[in-house]
């Protein structure tokens, strides 16, 4: 009796540690529980971060997938050195397709689909050449909803989406606030706008898109997705969450040690991602607002951009840390993230609304204080305080202007211990346990990589016939 053949699939993934990790975490999956064979591709890039590193070097550890670090490719003459992110790593992964055939075409055994985040759609030409599914994956719901329908608004909005009077309207999913838009949508005569319309044409033309969600998490958007043809009648593969997972290993640092001594539920943690920076002025009202609420805290600080690589301490209150010696620590460098997040004495998350940090929040039963600062974290931000209610948010938007320290004073109060505040944790849990529940063996999650895998096992045997 012969053996079925492993599935092959790829997965590419571009710059960044924020995607990376997901599409590690992806790969890790579809090996673990579902018996399939993948070749990683990663870009790099010259001046590639210490973390890309670290995850790389951890993920090669655990000998799961097959990782090849593909050489960055010069763009120089392609765009602006400062051009938007969105712009930058399209390109990148649009010069590196000649490389990335070349990989592929002396893979053995052929893989059978190809996998890639938001940037990597330009990657989906190199698949039709080699007869593969090519799938897209990526972070949250609501703003996949808003790139998939970004081709019906182009045509039917007048002038800027950012100054129009009423909500932008997306078939059967929460409307978006103009002011909420994700950043390649405020100014439609720039290229980063042609780039994003481009990104959301090219993945209608895939055979499916994977979501970092679940189906419970976002029922009425994914729901939306599938029914609605304004979206492109595509396949939505809600397989999430897929986060760093937490190493309960001998990992000791002074931030844990310290957090070891804290009452359960005690802390709140203040990040704002690898690059989220505030104004100087924000730092100071942000400080005075920790020192008010008398609760204690972990801050991972970085100076105002316009002093990068200078000292963050310089910027806080004179004398905020003989204050507040007893009360927090003030953090400049790397901080554990999930360990930090995954301890018992943490209680609330100040955070940007990352997606991946959103996610890990909720699989700690943590709520959040949201501070969205770019990309998608105010559709994100909106969606945690007013849709799933496991956030508060500041009244005027930190992009807009200062949160004040009474306001940030009241926040932190509310989400560590209020009535409101115990309604948010208690929401949060119940998420907790929804998103393990997806991704055990016969959760939505988990059924929805399977019936994905099978999608490729066809596509295998397609291919012998042929």
């Amino acid at each position: 009796m012969t053996s079925k053949p492993q599935t092959h699939v790829v997965i590419v993934s571009s710059p960044g540690v924020g995607h990376l990790v997901c599409d590690l975490e992806l790969g890790n999956r579809l090996v673990a529980d579902h018996n399939v064979h993948v070749t990683f591709f990663v870009v790099v890039e010259s001046n590639s971060s210490a973390g890309e590193s670290d995850l790389i070097q951890s993920a090669r550890t655990q000998k799961l997938l097959d990782i090849i670090e593909l050489p960055p490719v010069d763009i120089s003459d392609k765009v602006e050195p400062n051009s938007p992110i969105f712009t930058r790593l399209t390109t990148i992964m649009r010069e590196t397709n000649p490389i990335l055939r070349s990989a592929i075409s002396s893979l053995n055994p052929s893989p059978t689909a190809l996998f890639v985040d938001i940037f990597g759609t330009p990657a989906l030409d190199v698949a039709d050449e080699f007869h593969m599914l090519k799938y897209v994956f990526v972070t949250s719901a609501l703003p996949l909803a808003l790139i998939l329908y970004v081709p019906v608004l182009d045509k039917e909005v007048e002038g800027e989406y950012v100054v129009q009077k009423e909500p932008l309207r997306l078939p059967g999913c929460m409307p978006v606030r103009p002011a909420d838009v994700v950043d390649p949508l405020l100014n439609r005569t720039k290229l980063e706008y042609r780039v994003f319309l481009q990104v959301g044409l090219e993945m209608r033309q895939s055979d499916g898109v994977l979501v970092n969600t679940w189906e419970d998490l976002d029922t009425t958007t994914l729901k939306a997705m599938r029914e609605q043809e304004g979206y492109g009648s595509l396949a939505v593969y809600a397989v999430g969450p897929l986060v760093r997972p937490v190493k309960p290993s001998g990992l000791k640092c002074k931030l844990l040690d310290w957090l070891d001594e804290q009452p359960v539920e005690s802390v709140i943690y203040i990040s704002f991602g690898s690059a989220g920076v505030l104004s100087a002025q924000q730092i100071t009202e942000l400080a005075w607002g920790l020192e008010l609420s008398r609760k204690s805290f972990i801050w991972v600080l970085r100076p105002p951009i316009k002093d990068k690589g200078g000292n963050a301490l310089d910027y806080l209150p004179d004398g905020f840390l003989e204050r507040t010696h007893n009360l927090g620590l003030v953090v400049t460098q790397w901080a554990p993230q999930s360990e930090i997040l995954g301890h018992k004495s943490i209680g609330g998350f100040l955070s940007h609304c990352g997606w991946n940090s959103s996610l890990e929040s909720i699989l700690n039963g943590v709520p959040m204080i949201a501070w969205p600062l770019y990309a998608e974290q105010k559709m994100n931000a909106t969606m945690l305080a007013e849709e799933l209610g496991v956030a508060v948010r500041p009244k005027i938007a930190p992009t807009k202007g200062i949160v004040g320290r009474e306001e940030i004073e009241m926040m932190v109060r509310k989400v560590m211990g209020d009535q409101e505040g115990m309604a948010m944790r208690a929401r949060v849990k119940e998420l907790k346990d929804s998103g393990e529940k997806a991704c055990a063996e016969g959760g939505s999650s988990f059924n929805a990589l399977t019936q994905l895998v099978k999608q490729c096992e066809m596509n295998l045997q397609r291919q012998k016939v042929k």
